[in-house]
């Protein structure tokens, strides 16, 4: 086989993030397109003598980053990035451009939130109010408009199911994961051989960029993961197999 031979890589690892204090799995990340692994260290020296030479070499900080991108995203990914606790009821504010069947009443497709409900006039979108009377789904206007007219009305929606959440507090941050990853390397004698990493103690950096266009390429997220050291000194495996 072709563990001597020179090889490359045109694929990108299919990653597996386990929780490293239960470890049990938590996200299978098999729809990334770039995935890096860079180890860094630092080196000091010694120095002595006429012209102040370097003497006596010492490394250290030993560490690294695994950087993935993808245009593909879930709600378990932007778990992974933020730390952030899932919710299965939801609070927003949304807009309706409704008519008025008499002047004065207009239903509502929804119950809103008590006290969100603001009405403006066609044509005035966030500029004077319209005073109001809400009870349940109807909302009567105080001053009757002609019937048939158009009104924007802004209130609070309140879901309680069918819906994810992701709540992220000032004080939510990232677990830590083992990550292990599987692509394939090339030989030069034209093998394939099945490759692994084991990233025994990687951090999500907390930095989430969520980019909405309406032309372009699909948007992409960058997640950036710190490597370090597990309880016995682990950092990084790169593991070889015969196919």
């Amino acid at each position: 086989m072709g563990f001597d031979s020179n090889m490359a890589n045109r694929e990108v690892c299919d990653l597996i993030f386990v929780d490293y204090a239960t470890k049990k799995p938590f996200l299978n990340m098999d729809y990334a397109n770039v995935s890096t692994t860079e180890l860094t260290g630092e080196s000091v020296f010694a120095y002595g003598g006429k012209g102040h030479p370097k003497r006596v070499q010492f490394s250290g900080e030993r560490s690294g980053t695994l950087t993935i991108e993808t245009q593909m995203q879930s709600v378990k990914l932007w778990q992974l990035i933020t730390g952030g606790d899932t919710d299965k009821s939801a609070k927003y504010v949304v807009r309706k451009e409704l008519s008025t069947a008499d002047g004065t009443t207009v239903a509502l497709e929804d119950t809103p939130v008590t006290d969100t409900v603001v009405v403006y006039a066609d044509g005035d979108d966030c500029g004077t109010e319209l005073a109001c009377n809400v009870e349940g789904k109807n909302i009567t206007l105080t001053s009757a408009l002609s019937a048939g007219d158009k009104v924007i009305v802004y209130y609070m929606k309140e879901v309680a199911s069918g819906v994810e959440r992701v709540n992220i507090k000032s004080t939510s941050f990232p677990k830590n994961f083992i990550v292990y990853g599987d692509t394939v390397m090339k030989t030069e004698n034209d093998e394939i051989l099945p490759y692994r990493l084991i990233a025994y103690k990687c951090a999500p950096q907390s930095t989430l960029s969520l980019s909405f266009s309406n032309n372009g390429d699909p948007g992409t997220i960058t997640v950036t993961c710190d490597l370090m050291a597990d309880q016995d000194d682990n950092i990084l495996d790169l593991i070889l197999e015969e196919e």
